[in-house]
């Protein structure tokens, strides 16, 4: 019996351990009176600076949306990361959180030992070349040279697909966007290859967009996430719930307008009125006060806002919602219920 007692303690005192090193990402962030956020080093749409220096694109706003939850404003210092660095960073606690075009992969959940916050961009690889190369298709680009960048999970699907497809080819190493773009256009490497979003985002950025096609095979599933660190499931949450508010608010007409006004008061919809905080007690839950939906919202706009301000038709980047349209539009995108 007394042995059993002191198991028990000993796990209870394990249990409190634990959380208080859950609740260390939170503690930190608010500390500091800011969150850091892990992007790319530049990328059209996705992450770039506008002409008075300023981050932004359909990753960055991720970030405002989570920070302005926690602050009531969008407080964030911005690190540029690479593939090849943006793992360590955030490991090292250089940084909170990913919000870089990162591939949610079996290995980096279980090996590199991060938590996934949900899908924020559904995408696949694919390949883009100078229609003065000739090709229509991946499967005449045996022998090719391709630049790809380290770090990712381009390198072992281009592997993977040339292996499978008994091709060759020659790969040049690169690491950022900016280096990528410097080689094809020079003529280091015959093709490119990344996620299709990137791709598209890449080409409006060439001289001359249209002497370049993307090719029509897709050889992957991409499902780009945010990520933080294994073992602090509260500042998951956080970052979880900032995106699906994103995603609840299109679904529900919930804009960047809109939103305080239909915080006002009580609506006839129970899953709005827990969501902007008129309902229920949802902010607590997380740590955060109960507004801290509707602070994200108009932040940053709904996830439709988002998308089609950095991404949509109307953009240089062109890109349709496709797999990334709401569910009830004939998309997979939803969000869990709040409740």
């Amino acid at each position: 019996m007394n042995f059993n007692k002191l198991a028990i303690a000993a796990g209870l005192a394990g249990v409190c351990v634990a959380s208080g090193a859950h609740a260390a990402t939170l503690d930190d962030v608010k500390a500091r009176g800011q969150l850091r956020c892990g992007i790319n080093t530049g990328i059209p749409g996705f992450a770039f600076t506008d002409s008075a220096g300023n981050w932004q694109g359909f990753d960055v706003a991720l970030c405002k949306a989570v920070a302005a939850a926690i602050f009531g404003e969008p407080n964030v210092e911005y690190v540029s990361l690479t593939g090849k660095t943006r793992f360590t960073a955030l490991a090292s606690g250089e940084v909170d959180m990913l919000s870089r075009n990162t591939t949610w992969t079996y290995s980096r959940d279980t090996d590199l030992k991060l938590d996934f916050a949900g899908v924020n961009y559904y995408d696949g690889q694919g390949f883009i070349v100078s229609k003065e190369l000739g090709v229509a298709s991946a499967s005449e680009l045996d022998g090719a040279t391709i630049c790809i960048q380290t770090g990712t999970t381009t390198e072992l699907n281009l592997a993977d697909y040339f292996r499978a497809n008994n091709m060759s080819y020659e790969p040049v190493p690169i690491e950022t966007e900016t280096e990528a773009k410097e080689k094809f256009l020079a003529n280091a490497c015959d093709v490119y290859t990344t996620d299709a979003s990137g791709l598209a985002a890449t080409r409006s950025s060439y001289p001359n967009p249209g002497d370049y096609m993307i090719l029509p095979e897709i050889i992957s599933k991409e499902p780009l996430g945010p990520a933080v660190r294994h073992g602090d499931s509260e500042w998951g949450d956080i970052v979880r719930w900032s995106l699906n508010a994103l995603i609840v608010a299109e679904e529900k007409g919930i804009t960047a307008e809109n939103v305080k006004e239909m915080a006002s008061a009580a609506g006839d919809d129970p899953e709005v009125n827990r969501l902007l905080g008129t309902e229920g007690e949802y902010g607590a839950m997380m740590g955060l006060d109960q507004d801290w939906a509707v602070n994200a919202i108009a932040a940053t706009g709904n996830y439709g806002e988002i998308f089609d301000t950095f991404l949509g038709p109307d953009t240089e980047i062109g890109l349709e919602r496709g797999l990334n349209a709401l569910y009830t539009d004939g998309g997979i995108l939803y969000a869990p219920p709040f409740r």
